[in-house]
């Protein structure tokens, strides 16, 4: 392909990037959802000033959250190539603006490395894996911790399956970590099929993580998780004052694990979320719609505005020039 050609294509796949993108947020915000309705209408009852000063703290923990994944994404690829900060902040608010197009945000992947040099994207796909994987296991371990408080608090029965979901949640948490900490392990499965070796030098590089290097990446995925924990709790603290805040903390913990497992395209999520919290969070306040439209507020915050400002870095990607 020639020179004129490749910039011809890239040109063009970046228009298309953004032209899909801002198809699929026009139709989130164009649709009539009650949701939205509902948190206007309880808003509506609420000190303006209130409002305005959660929403803006909410808004500056989104901006937390995203910087401190880009802290992770940059620690994560440093055994592959030194990325400057705002290198970082580009890719993974690129990243965001892909993810918003493709069931369960896979396309996240793409928008990252392509920041990367050529011969570092396969490569960095693996690192990413790493620190989404160090994300996981966060999720899962605390989601673990939750289920035992719910089925203890609430499924009342003689039965066995109690006992065994809690001991099932246990094994699992308790499997993640290791298998976490020992992430090595994974590439000497790969190594062991013959077909996958011979990418061996794609994937090696998770097995290039020492203990501690896993421990500060898995240090950003606490404080991540640690930063939207803390936009729900403001927002139902908002809406539903009355909530007992432990109760929530740990349906919270739930809410997340279920999320985290169930299929969807970011484009519905928000339909997934809003269902999901309200049957969930029935067991500790009667007020389904506000939950649904806290939820549902936060949703849009975290991912459609990274989203928007993700599509100005767009342009800057290099599809076919960038040396390795």
């Amino acid at each position: 392909m020639t020179s004129a050609a490749k910039k011809i294509v890239s040109y063009l796949l970046k228009a298309g990037i953004l032209i899909v993108a801002a198809w699929f947020i026009y139709r989130q915000f164009s649709k009539k959802n009650n949701d939205l309705k509902e948190f206007e209408h309880l808003a509506s009852h609420l000190s303006v000033t209130k409002v305005v000063a959660t929403m803006a703290l909410v808004v500056l923990l989104m901006f937390v959250n995203w910087f401190l994944e880009a802290l992770k994404w940059r620690y994560v690829t440093k055994t592959l190539i030194d990325i400057t900060l705002w290198e970082a902040v580009e890719a993974v608010f690129c990243g965001l603006t892909w993810a918003v197009t493709t069931p369960n945000r896979v396309g996240e992947y793409g928008g990252r490395v392509m920041f990367l040099p050529n011969r570092k994207r396969i490569p960095g796909i693996f690192a990413m894996s790493v620190g989404s994987f160090s994300q996981g296991t966060v999720t899962n371990v605390l989601g673990a911790l939750s289920i035992i408080w719910f089925v203890t608090n609430y499924i009342h029965t003689s039965s066995w399956v109690p006992t065994g979901i809690m001991i099932l949640g246990v094994i699992l948490a308790a499997g993640q970590l290791i298998i976490y900490f020992h992430i090595s392990w994974v590439v000497s499965l790969f190594d062991s099929v013959p077909f996958i070796k011979k990418y061996h030098r794609f994937f090696a590089i998770m097995g290039q993580y020492k203990t501690h290097e896993l421990l500060k990446t898995m240090s950003f995925s606490v404080a991540r998780y640690a930063t939207f924990s803390l936009q729900y709790f403001l927002v139902f603290e908002m809406l539903i004052p009355q909530i007992p805040v432990f109760s929530m903390f740990m349906m919270l913990m739930l809410f997340f694990l279920i999320s985290s497992i169930v299929p969807s395209l970011d484009l519905f999520d928000i339909g997934v979320r809003g269902f999901t919290a309200s049957h969930l969070f029935i067991y500790i306040t009667d007020q389904k719609f506000a939950i649904i439209a806290g939820v549902s507020s936060i949703w849009l915050i975290n991912l459609f505005i990274p989203a928007i400002l993700g599509s100005l870095f767009v342009f800057k990607l290099k599809f076919f020039d960038r040396n390795a």
